[in-house]
């Protein structure tokens, strides 16, 4: 991975019901939560996620790659490799993968913090799921 040639990147939080979608670029490393997809047995709403490209121009994107806490894989962990090849297939574009444990967790924390139980129930946990993914991966790829 180039580092300097990375501006913008896009990041997904993968589920077989929803998807969450971040995006973030490399200077501030940060990263902001920008939607949520929807998918049925995990086949995403493919236009759904064209339109964000188009509209983000990213140079990459990320994957949160569900693990158990002993860091053994889960049955859903096929599932995200899967996407993320799908994603790098449809786009051509580099899609890097990141550990996801206890992102969602945290995301549900976040938003309760931020707006009680009505926040958890807005639909962005998936979305600000997929902000701390890039945003780990962005601690971990830029030190």
């Amino acid at each position: 991975m180039n580092k300097e040639t990375l501006k913008v990147l896009m990041s997904f939080d993968f589920g077989k019901k929803r998807i969450g979608v971040a995006v973030g670029q490399t200077v501030t490393q940060t990263a902001r939560p920008l939607a949520t997809i929807n998918a049925k047995n995990g086949e995403p709403e493919w236009a759904a996620i064209t339109t964000l490209v188009k509209k983000w121009l990213p140079n990459a994107m990320v994957v949160g790659i569900p693990l158990n806490m002993d860091g053994s894989e889960q049955p859903l962990t096929l599932f995200a490799r899967a996407f993320a090849n799908q994603l790098e297939e449809h786009y051509n574009l580099p899609v890097y993968e990141m550990d996801e444990r206890l992102t969602t967790k945290d995301a549900r924390e976040r938003l309760f913090t931020e707006g009680g139980f009505k926040a958890l129930q807005s639909g962005q946990v998936d979305q600000v799921a997929a902000q701390l993914i890039l945003q780990n991966w962005f601690a971990e790829n830029y030190q």
